[in-house]
């Protein structure tokens, strides 16, 4: 495993080495020593995996609120997908500023993120498959979103017009966030 700090405090990009012959390849996902020498062990507690049936879909960008923020470790078994995380770490130097990085079956890359961000991903192909650790409990009272779209957040999206659930549709703005959190 390589692990890439990026230009965020918090964020890396993960690449995996898998061992291929002609059968395949073997890898491993996840190794707790390696996480613990780069400072990133924690307490994983849930495991999620998610599956999008279209390109042009965008998932997010979800948070959850303390007591439940929480830390995000995040694959793309399937397909290809552009993942983001937004800095909402209040008093951060990069508060509001986000990160993109493309995750997909073929480069086996993972993106670590820590609490205190806001996450969201937007396919690239029809079926797109996600899997994630996290290291805290979900808690529906304590889930917001931040909208797609927002211009005070301005992401570089690779579409235009995404497919989004009606709940997704509604997530707040970053002024509103930074209201009301």
């Amino acid at each position: 495993m390589e692990f890439k700090e990026l230009d965020i405090d918090g964020l890396f990009e993960i690449n995996l080495k898998p061992h291929v012959d002609e059968r395949g390849f073997f890898m491993r996902t996840f190794d707790n020593n390696e996480f613990k020498n780069n400072e990133l062990q924690r307490d994983w507690v849930q495991e999620n995996h998610s599956r999008s049936e279209k390109k042009g879909i965008i998932r997010g960008l979800h948070f959850q609120v303390e007591p439940y923020s929480e830390t995000k470790l995040v694959r793309c078994i399937r397909g290809k997908i552009f993942d983001v995380a937004v800095d909402l770490r209040k008093g951060s130097k990069t508060f509001g500023k986000w990160h993109g990085v493309f995750l997909s079956e073929e480069n086996k890359k993972m993106f670590f993120i820590p609490r205190g961000f806001a996450h969201g991903f937007c396919t690239l192909t029809d079926i797109s498959e996600v899997v994630y650790k996290v290291d805290n409990f979900y808690s529906p009272e304590h889930e917001r979103g931040l909208l797609w779209n927002d211009p005070d957040i301005a992401i570089e999206w690779p579409v235009t017009n995404p497919i989004l659930s009606i709940k997704d549709q509604k997530n707040m703005t970053f002024k509103s966030f930074i209201e009301h959190g």
